[in-house]
């Protein structure tokens, strides 16, 4: 049999380097040697010589290198509906929302998930979730949409198949059209992860089983949601303690809080991630940490639906893996997750540690290793380190926006959203100069534009 041929390399040299590893690694001024899809070397300095098959080589003078930014929470589809409720309390927006959602599509959500995907590549994110829920019926191949867009942006996927069974019929937020019979939750869910599922090393596609919220899934779904997901090996995703309106909701039909509901279920473990975690006490952060299960913490949209300020730092203290999520674009319209890096620190400096909440250093690791160990890719990616797969962002750090603070990565998490000159996944460019390199974004505007005033006809019966 014939030899492999021998990797191709990339050099990056002379940018500040922060490996976000077990020891928070950085580098004045240092290199990284990337070899196909992995990370062969990182260190101070200028890479090792005589390195054969160099096919490119960056000067990245003026850069921060980091690993790239990973989104443990999303909801893709929300693109389309933007600058909508932009007053209201959760359940409220909910209920605002979900009509419009409803009338969702293929083309609609192919559309939007571009549109979402687009935006954070363009801030440095490799690695997003996309927790889809909403299933009308005949609206086509939704998880397919959001797949095929997420092969043609380049960045790596977490489809968290959602579902809900709980129409306005049986006292439910969203309408009964939008919702689907457990059976056949569950059923399109293990189809879903039979046809995309990619359990090794490097996958582009993973998937979750994710029923949304205890407000809109039945107990009984809850409970079969969990034995589908173990039966398959695959990971578990949904919303929790999001609200003061949640936990009373789940006090007033469970007889217990939402923490106390989940470990009920089934819902609580390693392969165990929730959205928000707003309204924890010491007891429900205990079972997080005993039980290994992950947080994925929305700082701006947890702002903008004035929700509450998370427990982070607790939960950090406890052990808790926690990540930084998005959220949906209908509560945070920006879309970008960089941005979250410096929300979730200041938000945090809000409540009891005030100062001593979180450090910029901190938030950096949140949005990277922090959120890569939510979703079980901490041996892949999440850090910047030989044999991880090489997904890796250059920050232009000598711009106006930057140049006079002398920490690179304070001036990231602090400072404006800095530039990406440059963003990898798996060795691939997929971002040069701020803009990607993968999409038309011109194109990907248009068509998100068209598809937003086609879902607002529709809502309206136009």
């Amino acid at each position: 049999m014939a030899a492999s041929p021998p990797a191709e390399r990339v050099v990056i040299e002379n940018c500040a380097v922060a490996t976000v590893d077990a020891h928070d690694t950085e580098y004045a001024c240092g290199h990284l040697v990337v070899a196909g899809d992995r990370i062969e070397s990182v260190g101070p300095g200028p890479a090792p010589e005589g390195l054969t098959g160099v096919v490119r080589r960056i000067d990245a003078t003026g850069h921060l290198a980091t690993p790239g930014l990973v989104n443990t929470h999303h909801h893709f589809y929300q693109w389309i509906t933007r600058g909508l409720a932009t007053d209201h309390h959760l359940f409220d927006w909910l209920v605002a929302l979900y009509p419009v959602w409803a009338r969702i599509d293929e083309p609609m959500v192919h559309a939007a998930a571009q549109g979402s995907l687009a935006m954070m590549a363009r801030g440095g994110v490799t690695t997003a979730v996309d927790h889809h829920y909403v299933h009308p019926r005949g609206a086509g191949d939704l998880s397919g949409a959001v797949i095929r867009a997420a092969r043609e942006t380049g960045v790596r996927l977490t489809l968290a198949r959602g579902s809900m069974d709980r129409g306005e019929s049986d006292g439910g937020l969203p309408p009964d059209f939008a919702v689907e019979s457990l059976d056949d939750a569950l059923a399109a869910t293990a189809a879903t992860v039979a046809e995309h599922h990619d359990a090794s090393f490097g996958a582009l596609v993973r998937i979750a089983v994710a029923p949304c919220s205890p407000f809109s899934v039945s107990t009984e779904l809850m409970y079969r949601s969990a034995e589908l997901a173990r039966g398959l090996g695959v990971r578990l995703h949904t919303h929790g303690s999001e609200t003061a309106e949640e936990e009373a909701y789940c006090h007033a039909r469970f007889g217990m809080g939402p923490t106390d509901y989940f470990e009920s279920t089934g819902w609580l473990g390693e392969d165990v991630w929730m959205a928000h975690c707003v309204h924890m006490n010491d007891a429900d952060i205990a079972a997080f940490a005993r039980t290994g299960t992950g947080v994925a913490h929305c700082p701006s949209s947890n702002a903008r639906l004035a929700a509450g300020i998370a427990r982070v730092p607790d939960l950090l203290a406890a052990g808790v893996p926690v990540g930084l999520g998005v959220d949906g674009t209908a509560s945070n319209e920006s879309g970008e997750l960089h941005t979250e890096l410096r929300n979730a620190l200041l938000i945090n400096r809000l409540g009891a540690h005030r100062q001593a909440a979180l450090t910029a250093r901190n938030a950096l690791r949140l949005g990277t290793h922090g959120g890569a160990r939510v979703l079980g890719r901490a041996a892949e990616t999440g850090s910047l380190e030989s044999g991880k797969l090489a997904d890796l962002v250059l920050w232009r750090m000598d711009t106006l926006a930057h140049a006079s603070i002398a920490d690179p990565v304070a001036a990231l998490v602090l400072g404006a959203a800095a530039p990406v000159t440059a963003s990898f996944v798996g060795g691939r460019q997929i971002v040069g100069n701020g803009r990607l390199l993968t999409l038309d974004e011109d194109a990907v505007a248009r068509t998100t534009r068209d598809e937003a005033r086609r879902l607002a006809r529709l809502a309206v019966g136009g």
